[in-house]
C-alpha cells in the first residue's frame, strides 16, 4: 500500500511506479486479497442482472469474480485511476472470455450516467479520494433509486500491524516520507464516526459500518517480492541510489521482522477492516 506525500498527486502515483509495481505483485496480491473479492461477490445475488461498478478495481481480479456470478443479462464495470492496471484488467477480462469493461479514470468523478449502476463494490478503493465527500457524491448520482454501497477499507494502523511491519523495520535504513495526516492513504478511513459522516453528507441513506475481520495469507516465497515492491519501502527502494549488495542487505533485515506472520511455508495475518454499507434513497 502506497501513501503519497502532499507533494504527489494520486494521478503521478498510481501511473507511475505505485501502479506499475501494482502490476508486477498482481499475482501475490489476488492470492492475498482472495477472501476480499469473495466477499464482495456474496454481496451480488447470483445470476442477477444488475450492473455493478468496482470502484479502485486495480487490475480486476474482484469485478471478473463478480462477473462471473451475474446473470446473462448482468453486466460488471471496474474503474481505476492507474492505466497500467486497467491495462491488465483488460488483458485479463479478454483471457477469461468475460464481457467486462474497465474504465481509466477517476473514481470520483465516474463518466457513467446518472442511476446507470444498481450496485457499487471497492476493496481498498475509496480511501484515496482527495475529497471524499464529493466523491461519494458522484458515486450515489451514479446509482439507481435504491442502488446500494459495499466497500471494504482498513481500520486503524494499530489494528493491522502486518502493513506498518516493514516501515517500522526500514526506519533506521531507509529514508521513508511520513504518512499525511487525514490525507487520501491506506488508513484514511480508520475513523468510523469520520467516515459515517462522509457518507451522510454525501446524501447516501441506511449507513452501517461494521467490522470486519479476515485472514490472509501469501507463499513464504513471496513475501521478498512483495516487501521490494509496495508500500512506502518498495518506494523507497525504488527511488534511493542503492548498490544491488546494499538493497538486498536492507530487505533481509525487513524480511526478518516478518518473523511472527511466518507459519511454514506461508505468510499469514488477519485483515482488520470497515464494511461501508449506504443505500440511495429519495
Amino acid at each position: 500500500m502506497s501513501q503519497p506525500s502532499a507533494a504527489i498527486s494520486q494521478s503521478t502515483l498510481w501511473n507511475g511506479p505505485a501502479g506499475q509495481a501494482w502490476v508486477r505483485a498482481q499475482p501475490i496480491l489476488d492470492q492475498m486479497f482472495a477472501g476480499f473479492a469473495a466477499h464482495l461477490a456474496q454481496t451480488v445475488p447470483p445470476d442477477v442482472n444488475w450492473r455493478v461498478l468496482d470502484v479502485g478495481c486495480g487490475t480486476g481480479d474482484t469485478t471478473l469474480t463478480i462477473a462471473q456470478r451475474l446473470g446473462s443479462d448482468g453486466h460488471a464495470t471496474g474503474i481505476d485511476l492507474s492505466a497500467p492496471m486497467i491495462d491488465v484488467a483488460r488483458e485479463r477480462a479478454a483471457d477469461a472470455g468475460l464481457p467486462v469493461d474497465f474504465i481509466a479514470a477517476d473514481a470520483g468523478k465516474p463518466p457513467l450516467p446518472p442511476a446507470s449502476i444498481d450496485h457499487i463494490v471497492s476493496r481498498f478503493g475509496v480511501m484515496f479520494f482527495d475529497n471524499p465527500t464529493e466523491a461519494f457524491t458522484q458515486l450515489r448520482e451514479t446509482t439507481r433509486q435504491g442502488g446500494t454501497l459495499h466497500a471494504v477499507v482498513w481500520r486503524s494502523s494499530a489494528d493491522n500491524p502486518f502493513m506498518t511491519t516493514a516501515e517500522r523495520a526500514a526506519v533506521p535504513l531507509l529514508s521513508l516520507p511520513p504518512r499525511v495526516p487525514d490525507g487520501p492513504g491506506q488508513f484514511a478511513f480508520a475513523d468510523p464516526d469520520k467516515v459515517r459522516g462522509i457518507l451522510a453528507s454525501a446524501g447516501w441513506s441506511e449507513v452501517a459500518i461494521t467490522a470486519l475481520d479476515l485472514p490472509c495469507e501469501i507463499a513464504r516465497s513471496d513475501l521478498r517480492t512483495y516487501l521490494s515492491l509496495l508500500g512506502p519501502v518498495g518506494t523507497a527502494l525504488r527511488s534511493e541510489t542503492l548498490d544491488a549488495a546494499e538493497r538486498e542487505r536492507i530487505l533481509d533485515v525487513i524480511e526478518a521482522a516478518f518473523a511472527p506472520f511466518v507459519f511454514a511455508d506461508r505468510v499469514r495475518y488477519t485483515a482488520a477492516c470497515w464494511v461501508l454499507k449506504g443505500i440511495n434513497l429519495p
